[in-house]
């Protein structure tokens, strides 16, 4: 079990609804505000963290298939989520809908790294899958902003025309396109920067070590400031600046990253457990009741990206079949990008009246119980899917002897009978075998003392595989 769901739970018992000793909402006024600044913090350095160790020049040669997972498969699920919100909350109109449905859109990069990164994912997820993964959810992370502001521009905006038009100016080319451009101009000259350092030995290997934060938290604060995508930012820098793997050599042996990311996400999650808002996860007001959002969750985790997958698979080169594709669209987490967006969504809306008087007013209130609980549901399913996935890559094995024997007999190898044809080597076709005497045309065997006619015989093992069992029973109990 990995630090998402651990520190989730253990999130939850110390928080207001069980042990009431960490309540972030009882902070009033800024917990929102503190909600988002911690998460932008964790995404910030998991994002640049996942740039820089991915293989290099890894965006520029799988453009194909990231772009495939995530331009169609984000609208897509944008779309259907939305839709079905809007079916079962029906005071939300479609609109508002959308907006709920982009908080949910991102796959989370955190639950990734750190499910995808495990030593279950290891041994049993094809590497080309892991970080097909890893990247596809760094990219989408950011890629949250358009698909929210169309939202909340269509919702504050007098005309379709105005939002459109702040859309495409604002939220694409000033947001999107400037911000990651910034951010790998900020990667790529650090990188150039800290080589040229290092080769005057004005820096030493601890440095570098040293620019794996500080450059993080660089680039998210100052692309924060100008207006920019700071999430797609801080994974443009950490592209740029193990672009070439100079920075990766730096920097691979070295666990100090690695454990610094460990302890913010842990931290993270324990927050977010904390948050957890328990309590508004039944507003009748609203037709916010447990079964509704049960529901919601199921099929938003069946709906929101497998049925793209699979019928866009055979068009990425790192997806073999229909069970990667599978996994693929099984494996898209919501969490920490989840609440960061809801909570950004949550600073551009007015505060909600009580009771609601306008569709603000029900957006506002309704916004992050639904979130909330969709997040919960996705952190215990994709935090579990591994070591559920792993159990299929076991083999069960039943063996049973049809007489007694000694253990140590059954790893002898026992000689062939007198006279059986497979006794008869065939002749030597490689020079790593023993070569055969002059005239000698088999191999003769050493005469052994026969085994007595009790012998035991034993039967051939029977070997069930059960990895395709496993998959299609788990991701039909998660969806239904």
């Amino acid at each position: 079990m990995n630090e998402v769901v651990l520190g989730t739970v253990f999130g939850v018992v110390l928080g207001p609804h069980v042990l009431n000793i960490f309540d972030p909402r009882s902070w009033t006024g800024v917990t929102d505000i503190l909600t988002r600044e911690i998460t932008r913090i964790v995404l910030g350095t998991g994002l640049f963290a996942i740039g820089v160790e991915l293989p290099k020049r890894y965006m520029a040669d799988h453009a194909k298939s990231l772009l495939i997972m995530v331009v169609p498969t984000m609208a897509f699920g944008w779309l259907v989520s939305a839709a079905f919100i809007h079916v079962l909350f029906p005071k939300l109109d479609f609109i508002s809908s959308l907006v709920i449905s982009a908080c949910l859109t991102p796959t989370d990069p955190i639950i990734s790294a750190a499910v995808i990164g495990g030593n279950f994912a290891v041994k049993n997820v094809p590497v080309s899958i892991r970080h097909l993964l890893i990247a596809e959810s760094a990219s989408n992370d950011g890629l949250a902003y358009p698909f929210l502001s169309i939202s909340i521009y269509l919702i504050t905006e007098a005309s379709s025309r105005t939002a459109f038009e702040k859309w495409v100016v604002i939220s694409w080319l000033y947001q999107v396109i400037l911000g990651t451009a910034l951010g790998a101009v900020i990667g790529y000259s650090f990188s150039h920067l800290l080589r040229f350092a290092q080769e005057r030995h004005f820096i030493d290997r601890e440095s570098y070590i040293a620019q794996y934060i500080a450059l993080a938290l660089f680039t998210v604060g100052a692309t924060n400031s100008l207006g920019n995508d700071d999430l797609l930012a801080a994974f443009a820098a950490g592209c740029a600046i193990s672009w070439d793997g100079h920075f990766n050599m730096q920097t691979e042996d070295d666990a100090f990253s690695s454990v610094l990311d460990l302890v913010l996400n842990c931290a993270c999650f324990i927050y977010i457990g904390a948050w957890l808002p328990f309590d508004k996860f039944h507003i009748s007001e609203l037709g916010i009741t447990p079964w509704r959002l049960v529901i919601l969750m199921l099929i938003i985790l069946a709906l929101r990206r497998i049925p793209s997958l699979l019928l866009l698979y055979n068009l990425m080169p790192e997806v073999s079949n229909w069970r990667e594709a599978l996994f693929c669209g099984h494996f898209g987490p919501i969490g920490v990008g989840a609440i960061f967006i809801v909570t950004l969504a949550q600073s551009r809306l007015e505060a909600p009246r009580s009771p609601p008087q306008s569709q603000q007013d029900l957006l506002a209130t309704a916004l992050q119980p639904i979130v909330a609980f969709v997040v919960l549901g996705s952190i215990l399913t994709h935090g579990l899917s591994i070591p559920f996935f792993s159990i299929g890559r076991h083999t069960l094995t039943i063996s049973r002897s049809l007489v007694d024997q000694p253990d140590w007999l059954l790893g002898v190898r026992r000689a062939p009978p007198q006279g059986d044809p497979e006794r008869i080597a065939t002749k030597v076709t490689s020079a790593s075998a023993v070569p055969l005497r002059e005239g000698q045309e088999r191999v003769e065997w050493p005469d052994l003392p026969n085994l007595p006619d009790s012998a035991p015989n034993v039967t051939r093992k029977k070997i069930l595989r059960i990895d395709d069992v496993c998959t299609v029973v788990y991701l039909c109990v998660s969806s239904l």
